[in-house]
């Protein structure tokens, strides 16, 4: 399926307004769409298949962002990761909660 410019553009535009130049992110959007394209970019820097334990996921979120924990529960909410006993592994795209959509 091709994304419209539209849709790009706006994941670019916030891509832009949240990720800082050192890659870190600035704050959590509030709003509710521009989390989620946040939450997708940082789910897709993950390997689809390979499971994380806990521990290395909590690493991996703070490279980006002091509040892992919150990060962590609205990856899991939004279906973009599976968690089964502190074991994630990313979920196929088709399950993730689309902000094209929203």
């Amino acid at each position: 399926m091709m994304e419209t410019t539209a849709s790009e553009a706006y994941k670019t535009s916030v891509l832009r307004n949240f990720i800082t130049k050192d890659g870190t992110l600035r704050s959590i959007p509030a709003q509710y769409k521009k989390k989620l394209v946040i939450l997708e970019y940082l789910v897709e820097q993950l390997e689809a298949g390979k499971e994380y334990p806990e521990k290395d996921i909590n690493a991996f979120i703070k490279r980006y962002h002091a509040d892992y924990a919150t990060i962590r529960r609205e990856i899991i909410i939004h279906q973009y990761m599976n968690r089964d006993h502190e074991i994630y592994s990313r979920n196929p795209r088709e399950l993730w909660t689309r902000w094209e959509k929203v």
